[in-house]
This record gives C-alpha cells, structure tokens and sequence, in this order.
C-alpha cells in the first residue's frame, strides 16, 4: 500500500522518517501526477470501514457508478452501499459525477487517484484513530489477498502470454531500516515510470502489491 509521494530520501533514523503505505484503494504518485488524499485522523475516522474502503476501490478502479451498481458487484444492499457513499462524500472521498446521471439514482465517483496513510497514526493518542489505523491496514492486506486468490483461481483463463506477465515472488534480505525505505521508493519509481506508456490494443488493467516488513527471529 503508497505510500511514497515523493521521490527517494537518503537512509534516515526512524525517528525522523515518516513512511507510508500505499492502497489501491490507493496509488503511488506518479508522472502523471495523479491527486493523493493524505489521511489525516479525522479522514482516516471516515474511511476505516471494509464497506467504504471498498467503494472506494470500486469507484477508483471501475469508474463512476451508482449505490444499485456498486450493491450488485459488492454483494451488498443498496441501502448499505448508499448510505456508506454519503459517509464517504461527508469526509471528502467521493463526489457527484452528474455527467453520468440520466435518471433519478445518484451517480458517484472518487475525488482522488489515491489515498497515502501517514504511519504515525499508528501510534495516535487518540485510541480511536489506532484503532482507525489497524481496521484500514487490516482490509488493505485482505484485498490484497483475495485479489491474488481470485487471480489464481482464474488464471487458467488467461493466455499463456498473460499467465507468464504474471509474478508471485518473494525475497529475503539483511537491510537497515533506511535501506529498506530507500528499496521501497526504487520500486514505487520504476512501476510509476509505466503509467504514461502509450495504451496498446492488448493491454489489461494489472494490479501490483508491495509488501515490505521486518521479519522476527522467533
């Protein structure tokens, strides 16, 4: 999840360095300049929810729609999907996209490309933020999942072509926390440096996951 914005810093102490993560229900800044929402408390407040974050995704990925769309393709009630896009409008996520709107249901759409999470919430004084934090982290790493899930269970519907641009890796490495940071941004560079390539005829929408974490000798 993006967590960068901006381009990589030099190694710092972890006192001075404020990472983020970055979700599709968020995307990295890039050459393009996509708009990121910042979360603060209060906004984190207002997206910590799994139904709103994934609206959001929805609406980011898929275009506008309307809470009857969004119901249907969420396997949800249009009650719970309406009212969750008014919360999701009262703290600035989502907004009218009147241009679609032909009929008498409200058409809605995200108001940013992405959303960038501040770490230091995690440590909030406030423990309804921490809990804000770990509910919005928690439904992050499960779309994650369920993502990678579906891809496996479908990918024998894929060309071979596709099936072999496809990748789940992993790697283990001795860094410092800095260095750790700074690999975090090389990557956020170079998947960001493809977004303004020229669309061609055969390609997909493709969906990338970075996740990055010390791991216990235990």
């Amino acid at each position: 999840m993006p967590e960068n914005a901006e381009a990589p810093q030099p190694p710092q102490s972890q006192s001075q360095r404020q990472s983020q993560r970055q979700s599709e229900s968020q995307q990295p800044v890039g050459p393009s300049q996509p708009r990121v929402r910042n979360l603060d408390a209060h906004a984190l407040r207002g997206l910590a929810h799994p139904l709103r974050i994934r609206l959001l995704a929805a609406l980011r990925h898929d275009g506008p729609a309307t809470a009857s769309q969004l119901a249907e393709r969420l396997g949800e009630s249009s009650g719970a999907t309406s009212y969750h896009l008014r919360q999701l409008a009262a703290y600035g996520f989502v907004e009218d996209a009147p241009e679609h709107g032909k009929g008498r249901e409200r058409w809605w759409r995200s108001a940013h490309d992405g959303t960038a999470f501040d770490e230091t919430l995690m440590n909030d004084g406030d423990p309804a933020t921490r809990s804000a934090a770990e509910v919005f982290l928690q439904e992050i790493a499960t779309i994650h999942a369920q993502e990678m899930s579906t891809w496996l269970g479908s990918s024998h519907t894929w060309s071979t072509e596709w099936r072999q641009g496809a990748d789940l890796s992993d790697f283990t490495l001795r860094l410092t926390a800095g260095q750790s940071h700074e690999l975090i941004n090389k990557l956020h560079d170079l998947i960001n440096s493809y977004r303004d390539l020229d669309p061609a005829d055969d390609a997909e929408t493709v969906r990338f996951h970075t996740h990055v974490f010390p791991r216990t000798s235990d």
